[in-house]
C-alpha cells in the first residue's frame, strides 16, 4: 500500500528523533562511564598516596606505626572509608606482605605478575580495569604505586574497587535518561503530528481542488495561511485556478461568438439562395441578392482567415522574418489603399511627411498591423475629421501612433477593446462587416515582436492607438527623437489637453504565449 505524504513525513521526523535519542543516550552513557572511571581512579590515587606516605614512614622508622599490625590497621581504616581493597606487594618476591582482606584472601594465594610490578616501579603508577593477573573473579579498578625509601624500592601498594558499582551507576543514569526520552518522544509525537498535519493540509486541499477542476468546477480555492513555500504554492495554485476559470469562460465565450458570427452570414446566404431556387425572389432582383450573398461569403472568408491567423499566433507557429524597412512607407501605402473612403469623408491625413522611420521587424506582419489600425481609423473617424500619424524614436524602440478624431471610447470600452470578438455599440452600427478580431491580431503581432500596444481616448474627441517596434540598428540614437508633420505639431500646440485624455489602456506583452493564454487582455480593435 502506498504511503501518504503525511505518513512519510511523520515517520521520517519521528525516526530521526528516535535515532537522535539513541545516539544521545550512547554518548551520555559513554561520558558517564568515563566520568565514573576517572572519579574512581582519583579516589584510589588519593588513598594510595596517603598509604604510600605511611608505608615509607614505617620503613624509615620515623612514624608512629612501629609495627605491621598498626600499619595494617591504618590500611583497613582507609579501605573501609572508600569500600576498597588494599595490599602491599614486595618489590623483590612479588609476594603480598599486607592485605586488608580477611585471611585467607586471593592476594596471598595468587601473586601479582612481574610485568605489573615492574610497570608500577618504572612509571611510578599503574592503572587497570580487569582481574589483575587473574587474582580477582570479576572486574576491578586497580591502581598501584611504589613505596620508595632512601634504601630503594621496598614494594608496591595496590588499591582495588569493584567495577560492579559502575553498572549500578550507569543503570541509574539510563533510567533517568529513558524516562526523560519517553517524555520528549511523547511531546515530540504530538507536536510533529500537528505540524505535519498543518503542512500537508494545503496539499490535500489542492488535491481536492484538482478533483473539482476535473469535474469542471473552477470555483474552489486553497486558503493561504502564511507566506512560506507551501503558502506561495497555494497562492500560485489559486492564480492558476483563476486563470483556468477565465480561460474556460473565455473558451466558452469564444465558441459562442464564433458560432454566432458563422450562423448569421450562413443564415443569410441560405435564405437568399433558397429564395432564388424556389422562385420567391424574382429574376430581376436576383443580381442584387447574389451580391449580398457574395459579400457574406467574403465576410465568412475573412472570419476564417482571421481565426487561422490567431490560431497560428497563439500556437507559436508564425515565425518572424525581420528585415530593416521604412515603416512610414508602409503607412503611406496603407493610406492610399483607403483613398476612396478618405475622399468620401473629406478627411485630413496628417504626419505622412515625417520622412524615413527605419525599424527592424517582419515587414508583412507590420503591414497587417498598420492596415488594421488605419482601417479602424477610417471606419470610425467623423465626417471631415482627421487621421494623424506620428513617430517617436528612443534608443532601441520606435513608437508608432495612429490617431483619429471622432466619438472616442469610454473607459469601459477601452478596457475591452482588445478582446476577441468585442465590438462597441457604435462599431455595430458603423461596421457591418467586421467581426472584432482585427485588434486582437494586431496585439498578438506586436507581442510577437516583443513590443507594447496601448490605446487612449477622450470621449467625443479622439481615439489614439500606439504600438512599439524595434528600431533599426543603424537608426538608434542616444536621445529621443520625434517625427511629426507641421500640421500635427500645430494641432498639438492648439489643443494641449489632447495628450492628457483618459488613462492609457495599455498592454505590455513581452511574450506571445503569455498573452495568448490571457484572452481578456487588451488588443486593438474598436
Amino acid at each position: 500500500m502506498q504511503k501518504s505524504l503525511f505518513t512519510k513525513y511523520f515517520t521520517i521526523c519521528l525516526s530521526m528523533l528516535l535515532v537522535c535519542i539513541v545516539v544521545l543516550g550512547a554518548i551520555l552513557m559513554a561520558f558517564a562511564a568515563r566520568y565514573f572511571e576517572q572519579d574512581k581512579y582519583s579516589l584510589l590515587e588519593t588513598s594510595v598516596d596517603e598509604m604510600v606516605d605511611m608505608t615509607e614512614g614505617y620503613y624509615e622508622g620515623n612514624t608512629p606505626y612501629g609495627s605491621k599490625e598498626q600499619l595494617l590497621k591504618s590500611y583497613s581504616v582507609l579501605a573501609n572509608a572508600i569500600d576498597a581493597r588494599f595490599f602491599l606487594v614486595s618489590a623483590d618476591t612479588n609476594k603480598t606482605l599486607l592485605c586488608t582482606d580477611e585471611q585467607p584472601c586471593e592476594h596471598f594465594t595468587y601473586m601479582v605478575s612481574d610485568e605489573i610490578v615492574t610497570t608500577a616501579m618504572e612509571e611510578g603508577v599503574y592503572r587497570e580495569l580487569g582481574r589483575l593477573s587473574g587474582i580477582y573473579q570479576g572486574q576491578y579498578y586497580t591502581l598501584g604505586k611504589p613505596v620508595v625509601t632512601s634504601s630503594g624500592v621496598k614494594g608496591v601498594i595496590f588499591a582495588s574497587i569493584s567495577a560492579n558499582s559502575l553498572l549500578f551507576f550507569l543503570g541509574e543514569i539510563l533510567k533517568m535518561f529513558l524516562l526523560s526520552a519517553v517524555l520528549v518522544v511523547v511531546i515530540a509525537f504530538v507536536v510533529i503530528y500537528f505540524i505535519t498535519a498543518r503542512m500537508v493540509r494545503p496539499l490535500r486541499q489542492m488535491v481536492s481542488a484538482v478533483e473539482s477542476f476535473s469535474k469542471g468546477d473552477f470555483s474552489v480555492r486553497v486558503p493561504v495561511q502564511d507566506y512560506s513555500e507551501v503558502g506561495r504554492l497555494a497562492m500560485a495554485f489559486n492564480n492558476m485556478a483563476s486563470a483556468l476559470a477565465t480561460q474556460e469562460s473565455s473558451g466558452r465565450s469564444f465558441v459562442a461568438n464564433v458560432s454566432h458570427e458563422l450562423k448569421t452570414p450562413m443564415t443569410t446566404i441560405a435564405g437568399f439562395i433558397d429564395g432564388i431556387l424556389d422562385g420567391t425572389i424574382p429574376p430581376e432582383k436576383q443580381q442584387h441578392y447574389l451580391r449580398i450573398v457574395s459579400d457574406e461569403v467574403k465576410r465568412l472568408s475573412r472570419l476564417v482567415r482571421s481565426m487561422l491567423d490567431i490560431a497560428r499566433l497563439e500556437a507559436g507557429e508564425m515565425k518572424l522574418s525581420p528585415t530593416t524597412f521604412d515603416i512610414n512607407d508602409i503607412v503611406c501605402q496603407s493610406v492610399f489603399t483607403f483613398e476612396q473612403a478618405i475622399d468620401q469623408k473629406h478627411l485630413d491625413i496628417r504626419g505622412l511627411d515625417a520622412g524615413k522611420v527605419m525599424v527592424e521587424a517582419d515587414r508583412d506582419l507590420m503591414h497587417q498591423v498598420v492596415y488594421n489600425l488605419l482601417e479602424n481609423a477610417v471606419k470610425f473617424v467623423n465626417e471631415g475629421g482627421y487621421i494623424q500619424v506620428s513617430y517617436h524614436t528612443e534608443n532601441d524602440e520606435t513608437m508608432v501612433s495612429i490617431k483619429n478624431s471622432g466619438q472616442g471610447l469610454t473607459k469601459e470600452e477601452l478596457s475591452k477593446v482588445f478582446n476577441r470578438f468585442y465590438k462597441t455599440d457604435k462599431s455595430r452600427s458603423l461596421d457591418k462587416n467586421g467581426v472584432g478580431l482585427g485588434l486582437h491580431i494586431v496585439r498578438s503581432i506586436v507581442n510577437l515582436h516583443g513590443g507594447r500596444i496601448m490605446a487612449r481616448s477622450v470621449e467625443g474627441e479622439y481615439v489614439e492607438f500606439m504600438f512599439t517596434v524595434p528600431t533599426a540598428p543603424h537608426s538608434k540614437k542616444s536621445h529621443s527623437r520625434t517625427k511629426e508633420s507641421k500640421p500635427a505639431r500645430e494641432s498639438r500646440q492648439e489643443n494641449p489637453q489632447e495628450a492628457e485624455g483618459e488613462p492609457l489602456a495599455a498592454q505590455d506583452a513581452s511574450a506571445l504565449n503569455k498573452e495568448a493564454n490571457q484572452p481578456e487582455g487588451r488588443d486593438m480593435d474598436e
